[in-house]
């Protein structure tokens, strides 16, 4: 890092708490989705390639604006749009309480999904200003919240939805407008941080500056930022299997209910949460490379066990290990790209949120159209063999 980097004393460990709950609150409203579609498939009798197209549009919708809204952030910040995005997930949530048709529902997650993209490219980068050159610290600390947010809304989908059904989602628009009111503050902070690089005539390309990439050709910087797309996809390929289709998967192998299922799934998502948190700050500590080929080859043993358990608890507990590993990697990857990529860092973040996003608004139709054609048992049998990409972590370059 250059000389121009703000030291790690001047972290504001305030304003990376205020993201962190901003975090959690907006990915707790957004896993509301995958939660609540058992409960819409049997409401509306929908199929499973109709609840993979449900997931497409939500990752689409708040991935393919996402590099955008980043490109256009680090030329223009926009510092309220934190709590418009909030306000867009409190309309579709909203919307999906009272949604009566397949169409509806459509609308409504594509709300939400635009609710998230508006949120991730700017806070990336509030998060990257917060850091103090803590970078992989202060990205796993705000995704982590996003991740605690995305697991414990299966568990209230189980507590306030699942037992009254559909409408009662209405009621977490309370909740939305209690976070649109935390947001606030938090915008007020970055007007001022604006307000203040204004008159001391400082950008944010001269106060962060990474060396490293500096020194690297443009080829092979573009062909890193590849490989680690790829695998993004990986990981996100069969992240996507778990949050939208396994508590399908413990219903139809194991008979559980609804409800259980749902808290299967909370374990699940709780342990990707717990992952989080440990991956960038030993980026920081080991070296993000290494970091990257423990997440997602790490995790490959457990996935491939998975779809062979004998028992329920068999697989909660693998579910749960290969969450934890393979979440290690987000925050390593996107700390990565951004060191490689120096000066655009909301474009960074949009794109790589937005990638994830969309890649598994793929996945998601995709893995629905399997389920439907060969079972539920298949997609996850399938799915088991996707952390092997990992393998190409080979050819990223070398770190200093």
């Amino acid at each position: 890092m250059s000389s121009h980097t703000i030291p790690p004393s001047h972290t504001q460990y305030f304003v990376l708490w205020a993201l962190c709950i901003s975090h959690f609150l907006n990915d707790t409203f957004q896993s509301i989705i995958p939660a609540a579609l058992p409960l819409l498939k049997d409401g509306l009798f929908l199929t499973f390639t109709q609840i993979g197209l449900i997931g497409a549009v939500f990752q689409l919708s708040s991935s393919v604006c996402q590099p955008l809204v980043g490109y256009i952030t680090d030329r223009y910040p926009q510092p309220y749009s934190l709590p418009f995005g909030m306000t867009l997930t409190l309309l579709g949530i909203l919307l999906l309480s009272f949604a009566w048709s397949f169409p509806v529902v459509l609308v409504s997650v594509a709300f939400i999904g635009f609710g998230s993209a508006v949120f991730h490219p700017e806070s990336s980068r509030l998060v990257f200003m917060a850091s103090g050159g803590r970078l992989g610290f202060a990205q796993s600390f705000f995704q982590t919240g996003g991740n605690f947010g995305s697991s414990i809304g299966p568990l209230l989908a189980a507590v306030l939805i699942t037992p009254y059904g559909q409408k009662n989602i209405a009621w977490f628009a309370i909740l939305i407008f209690c976070a649109i009111l935390w947001m606030i503050p938090l915008s007020r902070w970055y007007h001022r941080r604006l307000r203040e690089r204004r008159s001391s005539e400082c950008t944010e390309r001269t106060e962060y500056t990474f060396s490293p990439a500096q020194t690297l050709p443009k080829r092979t910087i573009f062909f890193a930022v590849f490989i680690l797309l790829v695998l993004v996809f990986s990981k996100t390929l069969y992240t996507v299997s778990l949050s939208n289709y396994f508590t399908f998967y413990l219903i139809e192998k194991y008979q559980v209910s609804v409800q259980q299922s749902q808290l299967f799934l909370f374990a699940f998502l709780f342990s990707v949460a717990a992952g989080t948190m440990l991956g960038g700050s030993l980026g920081d500590r080991f070296g993000r490379k290494l970091v990257i080929w423990f997440s997602i080859l790490g995790a490959a043993p457990f996935a491939l066990l998975l779809p062979h358990a004998d028992s329920l608890w068999g697989v909660c507990v693998l579910s749960m290990l290969v969450g934890a590993v393979m979440a290690s990697s987000f925050p390593t990857i996107l700390i990565f790209a951004q060191e490689l990529m120096p000066g655009k860092v909301g474009m960074v973040g949009g794109l790589f949120f937005g990638f994830s996003f969309g890649s598994g608004a793929i996945a998601a139709a995709l893995l629905g159209g399997l389920a439907d054609l060969g079972g539920i048992e298949f997609v996850f049998a399938l799915c088991a063999y996707t952390p092997l990409i990992g393998l190409i972590t080979w050819f990223l370059p070398k770190e200093r």
